[in-house]
């Protein structure tokens, strides 16, 4: 055992307590809630589908808490498939999500702290535990690895927080008075958003749970039987090689769809419950195109697999195709081979169990795998081939006049797949032929349901959309141009998911029960993209925004403000910003162990740090950032150039002092928001000049304090922000300060002294701090910072 945990370090949580129990149908005490024979959406077979979304201008206290419990109770019955303690503490393949335990905690965890936020409870229930498992992961890249070293609570302790938290959430159904018969409407304004909040979250990560099962080994899994049985058109018997159009899948077809006008985006006053992202309002003129009627089968993918469209470097993007080789990747993942790699004869694993290849079902890939495939098609057919954009999408849907127009308010999942012909809402358990359900009115095939669709747009917010102050970091910082739209729900989808306004995203490597359909035109369809020049998540990407910064940082004064007339005295910020905090740690006798510098930039800070601290790490969401510090880091210099007019001005190198040892420093790319969760307990945070460019901010300082924060107890916090906000960069209801709240002006330092004190942290010292940036010989930008340095008490 003492070998295995040294190889692989997550083996330290495997406890053999429960292993006999796991395996097998889940006893009576595997079920925190109501169990499955007594809940809410049970079918004559014995298995759960999904009940409708509330209506939250009719429903009543028992139709809520029935929701509730159906909600709980499908997590349950997705979690017994877990056969062992192994299948919670194994983590994916990929190293880019957290284990299993991690995601049975993490809604509960959830309920409790927007429940607290809504005022609708005190206290929290383990205040650990809800810090524990607040966030999840948003990798970066695929590349971007987690050693996955923590150590997690016991299943055991795992389960009597679930049945805790289970009862606080039926406490809140049960008394709460705004859900008495005869109730007002309840909409986003009210305490009890909070409740459906969690709620659909809870529903999200039935889904988002699923696909990591998906990825596990089938040894490390068990079909539970309260779970949906695969659609009946599952083959039983061996697949056909190689399959046939027109008989073992449809063959392709594309429909015209006329130029029109759509309008995106949920009113406001829509009686059920909704994320951030889903209102405001976008009015589109969509041109003519071409789409297909069905979604791209396996059977029509097949021969791109066959083609050796995988090998073939000119149908994939420059991402895509670096995603394809470091994965090395030669099929669609979900797909078994069956035989030898050259024979390409495949089945299909499906959630809990692998079936012959079901030719008609359709292709589940990552977006990087479904441009490949318009890439090469549209090289085969001599025509343009692309993915849908979100308004084209909304082209081929049926209007939406009334409540009745969203069939998840109005059918549980086995009535939607037998009233609509949708498979949605967990009608089934698996996919479904792509023909099999009913078209729209302008004939066209699963949009909605089946599996979710890639779009060509940017996961992006409609104008007038507003954060939620209950949750203001769940969409805007994924409006980076690094996540992609999907739209229409898939099988596995359920409440607000399987709503007709849903409007969700991934990052292009991942897999989310996603497929694609096809769409013929000269055009791109109006589709939002957010990674062009200038736009928020490419500004600190740029050659010459790099420059500017290596210069920031590494020039010498004279190269930073040669005019003796100018502020000689803000050159060197991110050496003064260091010294600022080395100088505090004697001052106040903090400890000179860890520090942690976020928002690095391109390292001068970091460098500077490990003067005085045994270990700094620098992280920075700039990928261009982190490998020009990484470089420093092992080589010691970087070349760089200084612009003075133009397209003039000289080459420079950027050194770090040989007196400072390298080895003391690593950098690494995260999003600041959403930080892993075993970094903890640091000497010392740096954080220069980086809170008003985050799309929520108390995200970020809502770590450094309380149970497993950042920052250890008698550790130093050093914040300047010059409070430049712009919604560019973030949403103006995630501003700090630097607007009229409730009537009242709210300056950003003062609501950083309420907060700060409030997560138990006290001032030591406050200074306003000059900088300066050049962008050549004759512009320079000239910035105040508010200097803070912060020591936690408690």
């Amino acid at each position: 055992m003492e070998n295995h945990e040294a190889a692989e370090p997550w083996r330290v949580n495997l406890r053999d307590e429960l292993d006999a129990e796991l395996r097998g149908p889940r006893p009576g005490w595997w079920w925190t809630g109501l169990p499955p024979q007594d809940c809410p959406g049970r079918q004559a077979d014995g298995t759960l589908t999904s009940l409708p979304l509330p209506n939250l201008a009719t429903c009543t206290r028992a139709s809520v808490r029935a929701y509730f419990d159906n909600t709980w109770a499908l997590t349950e019955v997705l979690f017994a498939s877990l056969n062992s303690e192994e299948s919670f503490y194994r983590p994916p393949y990929h190293h880019l999500r957290h284990p299993m335990v991690f995601y049975y905690c993490h809604p509960p965890a959830l309920y409790i702290n927007k429940l607290r936020v809504a005022g609708l409870i005190d206290a929290p229930l383990n205040a650990y535990y809800e810090r524990l498992f607040e966030t999840g992961v948003d990798e970066m890249r695929w590349d971007d690895m987690s050693k996955n070293e923590m150590q997690w609570p016991s299943l055991k302790e795992a389960h009597v927080y679930r049945k805790a938290v289970y009862e606080v959430v039926c406490r809140v159904i049960d008394t709460h008075p705004d859900l008495a018969d005869g109730h007002a409407p309840m909409g986003m304004d009210h305490p009890l958003w909070a409740l459906f909040m969690g709620f659909e979250h809870e529903r999200i990560h039935i889904e988002t749970s699923s696909v990591l099962i998906h990825e596990l080994p089938l040894n490390l899994l068990q079909r539970p039987r309260e779970w949906p049985a695969l659609h009946a058109s599952a083959l039983r018997e061996a697949s056909v090689f190689p399959p046939r159009s027109g008989i073992d899948h449809p063959d392709a077809e594309l429909a015209d769809v006329s130029a029109r006008r759509v309008t995106l985006g949920k009113p406001r006053d829509w009686p059920t419950y909704g994320w951030d992202n889903e209102y405001g309002r976008r009015e589109v003129a969509v041109q003519a195109f071409r789409a297909g009627r069905r979604l791209v089968s396996n059977g029509e993918f097949y021969e791109f697999v066959m083609a050796g469209g995988y090998r073939e470097q000119k149908y994939w993007s420059e991402t895509g195709w670096s995603w394809r080789t470091f994965r090395n990747v030669k099929w669609p993942t979900f797909w078994v081979p069956d035989g030898p790699a050259g024979l390409h004869r495949y089945k299909l694993r499906t959630l809990f169990e692998t079936v012959e290849m079901p030719w008609n079902w359709p292709a589940e890939v990552n977006y990087h795998e479904a441009r490949a495939y318009c890439a090469w098609k549209g090289e085969r057919d001599g025509v343009p081939y692309r993915l849908p954009s979100e308004a084209e999408h909304n082209a081929l849907r049926d209007p939406v006049r009334a409540v009745a127009d969203d069939p998840v308010m109005a059918f549980d999942g086995a009535a939607l797949s037998s009233g609509r012909g949708w498979n949605l809402n967990l009608a089934h358990g698996s996919s479904s032929p792509v023909d099999a359900g009913r078209p729209s009115a302008a004939g066209f095939h699963d949009v909605f349901g089946n599996v979710w669709q890639w779009m060509e747009d940017h996961f992006n917010p409609l104008p007038g959309a507003e954060v939620h102050p209950y949750y203001d970091d769940f969409s805007s910082p994924c409006y980076d141009g690094q996540h992609q739209m999907i739209l229409g729900g898939a099988w596995v989808s359920t409440g607000d998911e399987a709503s007709v306004w849903s409007r969700f995203h991934f990052r292009p490597h991942f897999f989310q029960h996603a497929g694609f359909r096809l769409v013929q035109a000269a055009h791109d369809g109006g589709a939002v993209r957010l990674d062009t020049a200038g736009s928020a998540s490419r500004v600190y990407e740029d050659a010459q925004m790099l420059n500017d910064y290596l210069l920031l940082h590494y020039g010498a004064a004279q190269q930073q403000m040669p005019w003796a007339f100018g502020p000689q005295g803000a050159t060197g910020f991110p050496q003064r910003c260091a010294q600022w905090l080395l100088e505090g740690a004697k001052a106040f006798g903090a400890g000179s162990g860890t520090a942690l510098d976020i928002g690095c930039a391109v390292g001068r800070a970091s460098f500077e740090l490990a003067r005085g601290y045994g270990d700094v790490t620098g992280v920075d969401l700039s990928r261009a950032f982190i490998e020009a510090a990484s470089r420093l880091q092992r080589d010691g210099e970087l070349h760089y150039f200084r612009r003075d007019e133009g397209e003039l001005g000289a080459d420079l190198s950027a050194i770090i002092d040989p007196a400072i040892d390298r080895s003391r420093v690593n950098f690494r790319q995260a999003d600041a928001t959403s930080l892993p969760a075993d970094w903890l307990e640091f000497d010392a945070v740096l954080m220069a000049n980086l809170l008003c460019r985050l799309p929520s901010p108390k995200s970020l300082l809502g770590r450094l304090g309380g149970p497993r924060g950042l920052v250890k107890v008698g550790g130093l916090v050093a914040l300047f922000s010059p409070y430049t906000w712009l919604e560019q960069f973030t949403p103006r209801g995630a501003w700090l300060g630097g607007l009229v709240r409730d009537g009242k002006p709210v300056k950003s330092a003062d609501a950083l002294r309420e907060f700060l004190t409030h997560e138990g942290f006290e001032l030591r010292r406050e200074e306003e701090v000059p900088l300066v940036i050049r962008e050549h010989a004759r512009k320079y930008q000239y910035i105040v910072t508010h200097g803070m340095l912060w020591q936690r008490v408690r």
